[in-house]
Protein backbone atom coordinates (compact mmCIF):
# COMPACT_ATOMS: atom_id res chain seq x y z
CA UNK A 1 0.00 0.00 0.00
CA UNK A 2 1.39 3.45 -0.80
CA UNK A 3 1.48 5.85 1.47
CA UNK A 4 -1.03 8.73 1.93
CA UNK A 5 0.68 12.21 0.60
CA UNK A 6 0.90 14.69 3.93
CA UNK A 7 -1.47 17.30 3.77
CA UNK A 8 -4.55 15.00 1.66
CA UNK A 9 -6.50 14.61 5.09
CA UNK A 10 -4.57 17.37 7.47
CA UNK A 11 -3.37 20.72 7.15
CA UNK A 12 0.31 21.65 7.43
CA UNK A 13 -0.21 23.16 9.95
CA UNK A 14 -2.51 21.05 12.56
CA UNK A 15 -1.02 19.60 15.77
CA UNK A 16 -1.83 16.41 16.41
CA UNK A 17 0.41 15.30 18.50
CA UNK A 18 3.28 13.90 16.61
CA UNK A 19 5.57 15.16 18.81
CA UNK A 20 4.09 14.80 22.03
CA UNK A 21 2.81 11.28 22.32
CA UNK A 22 2.11 11.46 26.13
CA UNK A 23 -0.48 13.47 25.59
CA UNK A 24 -1.74 11.99 21.92
CA UNK A 25 -5.25 11.39 21.94
CA UNK A 26 -5.99 11.38 25.87
CA UNK A 27 -9.35 13.10 27.23
CA UNK A 28 -6.87 16.03 28.35
CA UNK A 29 -5.94 17.33 24.55
CA UNK A 30 -9.39 16.89 23.64
CA UNK A 31 -10.20 19.40 26.57
CA UNK A 32 -7.70 21.96 25.93
CA UNK A 33 -7.55 22.16 21.65
CA UNK A 34 -7.73 25.12 19.71
CA UNK A 35 -11.94 24.11 19.27
CA UNK A 36 -12.09 23.57 23.16
CA UNK A 37 -10.57 26.71 23.71
CA UNK A 38 -12.94 28.52 21.27
CA UNK A 39 -15.67 27.29 22.91
CA UNK A 40 -14.81 27.80 25.72
CA UNK A 41 -14.39 31.55 25.05
CA UNK A 42 -18.16 31.44 23.41
CA UNK A 43 -19.23 30.06 26.79
CA UNK A 44 -17.56 32.95 28.45
CA UNK A 45 -19.87 35.28 25.94
CA UNK A 46 -23.30 33.52 26.11
CA UNK A 47 -22.56 33.51 30.20
CA UNK A 48 -21.58 37.13 30.18
CA UNK A 49 -24.88 37.89 28.30
CA UNK A 50 -26.57 35.81 30.86
CA UNK A 51 -25.58 37.17 33.69
CA UNK A 52 -26.66 41.00 32.67
CA UNK A 53 -29.60 39.43 31.91
CA UNK A 54 -29.70 38.24 35.94
CA UNK A 55 -29.26 42.23 36.44
CA UNK A 56 -31.90 43.61 34.17
CA UNK A 57 -30.15 44.70 31.57
CA UNK A 58 -30.32 42.96 28.74
CA UNK A 59 -33.80 41.35 27.52
CA UNK A 60 -33.81 37.50 27.91
CA UNK A 61 -34.29 37.22 24.09
CA UNK A 62 -31.35 38.51 23.51
CA UNK A 63 -29.43 36.11 25.75
CA UNK A 64 -31.28 33.03 24.32
CA UNK A 65 -30.39 34.24 20.73
CA UNK A 66 -26.26 34.54 21.78
CA UNK A 67 -26.45 31.52 23.66
CA UNK A 68 -27.85 29.30 20.82
CA UNK A 69 -25.39 30.71 18.72
CA UNK A 70 -22.44 30.51 20.39
CA UNK A 71 -21.06 27.42 19.36
CA UNK A 72 -17.78 26.40 18.09
CA UNK A 73 -19.09 24.74 14.50
CA UNK A 74 -20.32 28.20 13.62
CA UNK A 75 -16.72 29.93 13.32
CA UNK A 76 -13.85 29.18 11.71
CA UNK A 77 -11.35 28.61 14.31
CA UNK A 78 -8.32 29.00 11.96
CA UNK A 79 -9.66 31.82 10.34
CA UNK A 80 -9.88 33.39 13.94
CA UNK A 81 -6.06 32.69 14.31
CA UNK A 82 -5.24 34.22 11.46
CA UNK A 83 -7.02 36.93 12.18
CA UNK A 84 -5.59 37.08 15.73
CA UNK A 85 -2.02 38.32 13.81
CA UNK A 86 -3.49 41.60 13.10
CA UNK A 87 -5.11 42.45 16.81
CA UNK A 88 -3.06 40.19 19.20
CA UNK A 89 -5.87 38.21 20.57
CA UNK A 90 -8.28 35.71 19.37
CA UNK A 91 -11.18 37.66 20.81
CA UNK A 92 -11.17 40.70 18.75
CA UNK A 93 -12.04 38.30 15.94
CA UNK A 94 -14.44 36.13 17.55
CA UNK A 95 -16.60 38.73 18.37
CA UNK A 96 -16.92 40.35 14.67
CA UNK A 97 -18.01 36.38 14.20
CA UNK A 98 -20.27 35.42 17.05
CA UNK A 99 -21.92 38.82 16.34
CA UNK A 100 -22.63 38.16 12.64
CA UNK A 101 -24.13 35.02 13.46
CA UNK A 102 -26.53 36.50 15.88
CA UNK A 103 -27.17 38.82 13.44
CA UNK A 104 -28.03 36.54 10.96
CA UNK A 105 -30.28 34.55 13.50
CA UNK A 106 -32.03 37.24 15.57
CA UNK A 107 -31.06 40.67 14.46
CA UNK A 108 -32.09 42.39 17.62
CA UNK A 109 -29.97 40.73 20.04
CA UNK A 110 -26.61 41.51 18.20
CA UNK A 111 -25.72 44.88 19.54
CA UNK A 112 -25.88 43.01 22.84
CA UNK A 113 -23.12 40.94 22.10
CA UNK A 114 -19.81 41.58 24.22
CA UNK A 115 -21.61 44.14 25.71
CA UNK A 116 -19.24 46.39 28.02
CA UNK A 117 -16.37 43.69 27.78
CA UNK A 118 -13.04 43.34 26.71
CA UNK A 119 -10.99 41.07 25.06
CA UNK A 120 -9.02 39.91 28.56
CA UNK A 121 -12.58 39.25 29.77
CA UNK A 122 -13.29 37.23 27.56
CA UNK A 123 -10.40 34.82 27.26
CA UNK A 124 -9.33 34.86 30.56
CA UNK A 125 -12.36 33.88 31.64
CA UNK A 126 -12.52 31.04 28.86
CA UNK A 127 -8.61 30.04 30.45
CA UNK A 128 -10.26 29.24 33.59
CA UNK A 129 -13.00 27.35 31.91
CA UNK A 130 -11.04 25.19 29.71
CA UNK A 131 -8.95 25.09 33.36
CA UNK A 132 -11.89 23.60 34.70
CA UNK A 133 -12.97 20.91 32.39
CA UNK A 134 -9.15 19.61 32.34
CA UNK A 135 -8.53 19.51 36.04
CA UNK A 136 -11.67 17.24 36.38
CA UNK A 137 -10.18 15.02 34.30
CA UNK A 138 -6.48 15.09 35.59
CA UNK A 139 -8.32 15.01 39.44
CA UNK A 140 -10.32 11.53 38.96
CA UNK A 141 -7.44 10.20 37.03
CA UNK A 142 -5.39 10.85 40.10
CA UNK A 143 -7.96 9.11 42.66
CA UNK A 144 -7.69 6.26 40.23
CA UNK A 145 -3.93 6.14 40.22
CA UNK A 146 -4.20 6.92 44.15
CA UNK A 147 -6.71 3.39 44.48
CA UNK A 148 -4.13 1.20 42.44
CA UNK A 149 -1.41 2.28 44.39
CA UNK A 150 -3.08 1.45 47.67
CA UNK A 151 -3.75 -1.56 46.29
CA UNK A 152 -0.30 -2.40 45.56
CA UNK A 153 1.02 -1.05 49.14
CA UNK A 154 -1.18 -3.48 51.03
CA UNK A 155 -0.25 -6.15 49.04
CA UNK A 156 3.39 -5.78 49.06
CA UNK A 157 3.52 -4.46 52.51
CA UNK A 158 6.30 -6.62 53.12
CA UNK A 159 7.82 -7.43 50.19
CA UNK A 160 11.47 -6.61 50.68
CA UNK A 161 13.71 -5.01 48.73
CA UNK A 162 16.81 -2.85 48.26
CA UNK A 163 16.72 0.50 49.19
CA UNK A 164 18.31 2.61 46.90
CA UNK A 165 20.57 5.87 47.55
CA UNK A 166 22.50 7.68 45.08
CA UNK A 167 21.94 4.68 42.73
CA UNK A 168 23.93 1.96 45.24
CA UNK A 169 22.07 -0.44 47.71
CA UNK A 170 21.87 1.25 51.32
CA UNK A 171 19.68 -0.85 53.54
CA UNK A 172 16.49 -3.13 52.81
CA UNK A 173 13.11 -1.30 52.41
CA UNK A 174 9.69 -3.28 51.32
CA UNK A 175 8.14 -2.51 48.13
CA UNK A 176 5.08 -1.38 49.98
CA UNK A 177 6.55 1.09 51.24
CA UNK A 178 7.88 2.61 47.90
CA UNK A 179 3.79 2.51 46.38
CA UNK A 180 3.15 3.86 50.07
CA UNK A 181 5.36 7.29 48.63
CA UNK A 182 4.19 6.98 45.31
CA UNK A 183 0.40 7.17 46.57
CA UNK A 184 0.91 10.06 49.16
CA UNK A 185 2.68 12.14 46.29
CA UNK A 186 -0.44 11.36 44.09
CA UNK A 187 -2.80 12.28 46.65
CA UNK A 188 -0.59 15.25 47.88
CA UNK A 189 -0.71 16.61 43.95
CA UNK A 190 -4.73 15.28 43.83
CA UNK A 191 -5.19 17.84 46.99
CA UNK A 192 -3.25 20.56 45.29
CA UNK A 193 -5.64 20.23 42.03
CA UNK A 194 -8.10 20.14 43.75
CA UNK A 195 -8.03 23.42 45.64
CA UNK A 196 -7.18 25.01 42.72
CA UNK A 197 -10.30 23.49 40.80
CA UNK A 198 -12.42 24.60 43.79
CA UNK A 199 -11.34 27.85 44.63
CA UNK A 200 -8.69 29.28 42.59
CA UNK A 201 -10.48 29.65 39.12
CA UNK A 202 -11.96 32.87 38.92
CA UNK A 203 -14.09 34.56 36.10
CA UNK A 204 -12.28 37.69 35.03
CA UNK A 205 -14.48 40.73 34.58
CA UNK A 206 -12.74 44.21 35.04
CA UNK A 207 -13.72 46.00 31.37
CA UNK A 208 -11.26 47.70 29.77
CA UNK A 209 -8.43 48.96 32.62
CA UNK A 210 -10.04 46.67 35.53
CA UNK A 211 -12.78 49.61 36.97
CA UNK A 212 -15.99 47.99 35.24
CA UNK A 213 -16.95 51.34 34.12
CA UNK A 214 -18.18 50.23 30.91
CA UNK A 215 -20.32 47.40 32.14
CA UNK A 216 -21.60 50.51 34.72
CA UNK A 217 -22.04 52.62 31.43
CA UNK A 218 -24.56 49.91 29.51
CA UNK A 219 -26.32 49.41 32.82
CA UNK A 220 -28.32 52.76 32.24
CA UNK A 221 -28.58 56.41 33.95
CA UNK A 222 -29.72 55.81 37.53
CA UNK A 223 -27.68 52.78 38.12
CA UNK A 224 -25.34 52.75 41.25
CA UNK A 225 -21.20 52.06 40.63
CA UNK A 226 -21.38 49.42 43.48
CA UNK A 227 -24.45 47.61 42.03
CA UNK A 228 -22.06 46.74 38.78
CA UNK A 229 -20.36 44.56 41.23
CA UNK A 230 -23.33 41.72 41.39
CA UNK A 231 -22.30 41.26 37.35
CA UNK A 232 -19.41 39.68 38.62
CA UNK A 233 -21.64 37.79 41.39
CA UNK A 234 -24.41 36.74 38.38
CA UNK A 235 -21.35 35.51 35.82
CA UNK A 236 -19.48 33.33 38.05
CA UNK A 237 -22.85 32.10 39.08
CA UNK A 238 -23.11 31.70 34.83
CA UNK A 239 -19.78 30.18 34.53
CA UNK A 240 -19.45 27.74 37.39
CA UNK A 241 -16.32 29.99 38.68
CA UNK A 242 -15.50 31.62 41.45
CA UNK A 243 -15.92 35.31 42.31
CA UNK A 244 -12.67 37.30 42.61
CA UNK A 245 -11.76 40.11 45.24
CA UNK A 246 -10.74 42.22 42.40
CA UNK A 247 -10.54 41.98 38.82
CA UNK A 248 -7.13 40.30 37.85
CA UNK A 249 -6.43 41.61 34.14
CA UNK A 250 -2.47 42.43 35.98
CA UNK A 251 -2.73 40.43 39.06
CA UNK A 252 -2.12 37.05 37.85
CA UNK A 253 -2.06 34.99 40.35
CA UNK A 254 -4.87 32.37 39.48
CA UNK A 255 -2.30 31.22 36.11
CA UNK A 256 0.42 31.18 38.77
CA UNK A 257 -1.08 29.03 41.17
CA UNK A 258 -2.66 26.90 38.55
CA UNK A 259 1.02 26.39 37.01
CA UNK A 260 2.13 25.36 40.29
CA UNK A 261 0.00 22.60 41.26
CA UNK A 262 0.30 21.11 37.65
CA UNK A 263 3.85 21.11 38.20
CA UNK A 264 3.57 19.14 41.18
CA UNK A 265 1.17 16.73 39.60
CA UNK A 266 3.84 16.28 36.78
CA UNK A 267 6.69 16.03 39.31
CA UNK A 268 4.81 13.34 41.69
CA UNK A 269 3.93 11.34 38.71
CA UNK A 270 7.27 11.57 37.21
CA UNK A 271 8.88 10.07 40.41
CA UNK A 272 6.57 7.04 39.45
CA UNK A 273 7.47 6.82 36.22
CA UNK A 274 11.68 7.71 37.14
CA UNK A 275 11.35 4.68 39.86
CA UNK A 276 9.40 2.15 37.42
CA UNK A 277 12.41 3.00 35.05
CA UNK A 278 14.93 1.89 37.25
CA UNK A 279 12.84 -0.95 38.52
CA UNK A 280 12.13 -2.41 34.91
CA UNK A 281 16.12 -2.19 33.50
CA UNK A 282 16.93 -5.54 32.58
CA UNK A 283 19.92 -6.02 35.52
CA UNK A 284 17.28 -5.39 38.18
CA UNK A 285 14.38 -6.62 36.61
CA UNK A 286 12.55 -6.13 39.76
CA UNK A 287 8.92 -4.40 37.71
CA UNK A 288 7.59 -4.21 34.37
CA UNK A 289 4.74 -2.21 33.04
CA UNK A 290 1.65 -3.87 31.36
CA UNK A 291 2.19 -5.16 27.82
CA UNK A 292 0.29 -5.19 24.64
CA UNK A 293 0.07 -5.47 20.87
CA UNK A 294 3.08 -3.70 19.54
CA UNK A 295 3.33 -1.99 22.86
CA UNK A 296 7.47 -1.07 23.47
CA UNK A 297 8.84 -2.55 20.50
CA UNK A 298 11.86 -1.08 18.75
CA UNK A 299 12.47 0.08 15.49
CA UNK A 300 15.79 -1.87 15.57
CA UNK A 301 15.78 -4.84 18.33
CA UNK A 302 13.74 -7.20 17.95
CA UNK A 303 14.09 -8.53 21.86
CA UNK A 304 13.32 -4.91 23.64
CA UNK A 305 9.80 -4.17 24.85
CA UNK A 306 10.60 -0.31 26.37
CA UNK A 307 9.21 0.70 29.47
CA UNK A 308 7.15 3.36 27.18
CA UNK A 309 4.31 4.32 29.67
CA UNK A 310 6.90 5.66 32.12
CA UNK A 311 9.03 7.37 29.44
CA UNK A 312 5.79 8.97 28.16
CA UNK A 313 5.31 10.16 31.59
CA UNK A 314 8.75 11.32 32.45
CA UNK A 315 8.50 13.30 29.52
CA UNK A 316 5.89 15.66 30.78
CA UNK A 317 7.37 15.60 34.12
CA UNK A 318 10.37 17.43 32.57
CA UNK A 319 8.31 19.72 30.80
CA UNK A 320 6.05 20.81 32.80
CA UNK A 321 7.94 22.66 35.76
CA UNK A 322 9.27 24.61 32.94
CA UNK A 323 6.26 25.52 31.34
CA UNK A 324 4.69 26.73 34.56
CA UNK A 325 8.09 29.04 35.62
CA UNK A 326 6.39 31.25 32.28
CA UNK A 327 3.34 31.41 33.94
CA UNK A 328 5.04 32.26 37.09
CA UNK A 329 7.08 34.99 35.38
CA UNK A 330 3.97 36.52 34.17
CA UNK A 331 3.38 38.03 37.77
CA UNK A 332 5.56 40.32 36.41
CA UNK A 333 3.13 42.37 34.71
CA UNK A 334 2.75 46.30 33.77
CA UNK A 335 0.04 48.66 34.08
CA UNK A 336 -3.34 47.73 33.98
CA UNK A 337 -3.16 45.02 31.37
CA UNK A 338 0.14 43.41 29.49
CA UNK A 339 2.07 43.67 26.13
CA UNK A 340 3.53 40.35 25.71
CA UNK A 341 3.02 39.52 29.51
CA UNK A 342 -0.64 38.22 29.03
CA UNK A 343 -0.08 37.05 25.60
CA UNK A 344 2.86 34.75 26.77
CA UNK A 345 0.61 32.99 28.96
CA UNK A 346 -1.67 30.88 26.56
CA UNK A 347 0.37 28.54 25.17
CA UNK A 348 2.52 27.28 27.70
CA UNK A 349 -0.81 26.76 30.05
CA UNK A 350 -2.13 24.48 27.41
CA UNK A 351 0.83 22.69 27.02
CA UNK A 352 0.89 22.57 30.83
CA UNK A 353 -2.78 21.13 30.62
CA UNK A 354 -2.22 18.73 28.09
CA UNK A 355 0.84 17.30 28.79
CA UNK A 356 -0.18 16.63 32.43
CA UNK A 357 -3.51 15.57 31.56
CA UNK A 358 -1.77 12.85 29.54
CA UNK A 359 0.29 12.08 32.11
CA UNK A 360 -1.91 11.45 34.94
CA UNK A 361 -3.99 9.11 32.02
CA UNK A 362 -1.13 7.60 31.19
CA UNK A 363 -0.59 7.00 34.97
CA UNK A 364 -3.82 4.53 35.31
CA UNK A 365 -2.75 2.34 33.29
CA UNK A 366 0.62 2.11 34.37
CA UNK A 367 -0.18 1.58 37.85
CA UNK A 368 -3.12 -0.86 37.27
CA UNK A 369 -0.96 -2.95 35.03
CA UNK A 370 2.43 -2.88 36.95
CA UNK A 371 3.95 -6.23 37.53
CA UNK A 372 5.56 -6.94 40.91
CA UNK A 373 8.55 -9.48 40.87
CA UNK A 374 9.81 -10.49 44.54
CA UNK A 375 11.87 -13.06 43.26
CA UNK A 376 14.36 -10.51 41.87
CA UNK A 377 14.13 -8.49 44.44
CA UNK A 378 15.26 -11.19 46.94
CA UNK A 379 18.04 -12.15 44.43
CA UNK A 380 18.81 -8.18 44.49
CA UNK A 381 18.98 -8.21 48.10
CA UNK A 382 21.52 -10.97 47.93
CA UNK A 383 23.89 -9.59 45.44
CA UNK A 384 26.10 -7.42 48.21
CA UNK A 385 26.68 -10.83 49.77
CA UNK A 386 24.53 -9.36 53.27
CA UNK A 387 26.42 -5.92 53.07
CA UNK A 388 22.88 -4.59 52.71
CA UNK A 389 22.42 -4.75 56.56
CA UNK A 390 25.94 -3.95 57.91
CA UNK A 391 24.49 -0.85 59.49
CA UNK A 392 22.70 -2.80 61.63
CA UNK A 393 25.16 -5.55 62.47
CA UNK A 394 27.11 -1.79 63.54
CA UNK A 395 24.55 -0.43 65.53
CA UNK A 396 24.57 -3.84 67.71
CA UNK A 397 28.14 -4.04 67.98
CA UNK A 398 28.56 -0.09 69.32
CA UNK A 399 27.31 -0.65 72.92
CA UNK A 400 30.91 -3.16 73.12
CA UNK A 401 33.02 -1.35 70.94
CA UNK A 402 31.94 1.78 71.06
CA UNK A 403 30.14 3.51 67.88
CA UNK A 404 33.78 4.47 65.24
CA UNK A 405 35.34 1.21 66.25
CA UNK A 406 32.46 -0.30 65.38
CA UNK A 407 31.36 1.37 62.09
CA UNK A 408 35.49 1.20 61.12
CA UNK A 409 35.32 -2.62 61.72
CA UNK A 410 31.99 -3.31 59.14
CA UNK A 411 33.52 -0.71 56.86
CA UNK A 412 36.55 -2.84 56.78
CA UNK A 413 35.13 -5.97 56.63
CA UNK A 414 32.43 -5.20 53.78
CA UNK A 415 35.38 -3.55 51.13
CA UNK A 416 37.31 -7.33 52.25
CA UNK A 417 34.21 -9.11 51.85
CA UNK A 418 33.72 -7.35 48.45
CA UNK A 419 37.14 -7.59 47.48
CA UNK A 420 37.15 -11.34 47.74
CA UNK A 421 33.85 -11.79 46.65
CA UNK A 422 32.73 -13.82 50.06
CA UNK A 423 29.77 -13.10 52.19
CA UNK A 424 30.18 -10.56 54.70
CA UNK A 425 29.18 -13.07 57.30
CA UNK A 426 31.72 -15.19 56.44
CA UNK A 427 34.80 -12.26 56.73
CA UNK A 428 32.82 -11.57 59.86
CA UNK A 429 32.76 -14.57 61.13
CA UNK A 430 37.11 -14.34 60.87
CA UNK A 431 37.19 -11.21 63.01
CA UNK A 432 39.33 -11.99 66.10
CA UNK A 433 37.59 -8.84 67.63
CA UNK A 434 34.41 -10.52 67.70
CA UNK A 435 35.12 -13.94 68.94
CA UNK A 436 32.57 -14.26 71.81
CA UNK A 437 30.28 -11.42 70.63
CA UNK A 438 28.12 -12.63 67.71
CA UNK A 439 28.31 -16.42 66.66
CA UNK A 440 27.36 -17.10 63.15
CA UNK A 441 23.64 -17.76 63.65
CA UNK A 442 23.37 -13.93 65.33
CA UNK A 443 25.51 -13.25 62.17
CA UNK A 444 23.13 -14.65 59.82
CA UNK A 445 20.37 -13.41 61.53
CA UNK A 446 21.68 -9.74 61.64
CA UNK A 447 22.57 -9.58 58.04
CA UNK A 448 19.12 -11.04 56.36
CA UNK A 449 17.50 -7.85 54.82
CA UNK A 450 14.17 -9.13 55.81
CA UNK A 451 14.96 -8.93 59.64
CA UNK A 452 16.21 -5.09 58.82
CA UNK A 453 12.94 -3.22 57.64
CA UNK A 454 12.68 -0.85 60.54
CA UNK A 455 8.94 0.47 60.52
CA UNK A 456 8.61 0.26 57.11
CA UNK A 457 5.53 -2.25 57.68
CA UNK A 458 3.67 0.33 60.16
CA UNK A 459 4.36 3.36 57.99
CA UNK A 460 2.66 1.51 55.12
CA UNK A 461 -0.47 0.93 57.10
CA UNK A 462 -0.56 4.35 58.90
CA UNK A 463 -0.17 5.72 55.08
CA UNK A 464 -3.09 3.52 53.64
CA UNK A 465 -5.48 5.17 56.90
CA UNK A 466 -4.69 8.23 55.94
Amino acid sequence: MSATPYGEHQPAWADLGLLSPVRAGTPAEAAVGDAAWLQAMLDAEAALVRAQVRCGTVPAAAAEAITAAARAEHLDVRGLALAARETANPVVGLVAALTRVVAERAPDAAEFVHRGSTSQDILDTGAMLVAARALRLIRADLHTVADALAALAAEHRDTVMAGRTLALHAVPTTFGLKAAGWRQLVLDAAERIGAVADRGLPVSLGGAAGTLAGYHQYAGEGAEPAAVLDLVTAFAAETGLAVPVLPWHALRTPLADLGAALAHTAGALGKIAADVLVLARTEVGEAAEPGGAGRGVSSAMPHKRNPVLATLIRSAAIQVPALSGVLASCLVTEDERSAGVWHAEWQPLRECLRLTGGAAYTAVELVRGLSVHPERMRANLAATGGQIASERVSAVLAPALGKAAAKELMGAASQRAAAEGRPLADVLADEPRLQGLLDAEQLADLLDPANYTGAAGPLVDRALKS
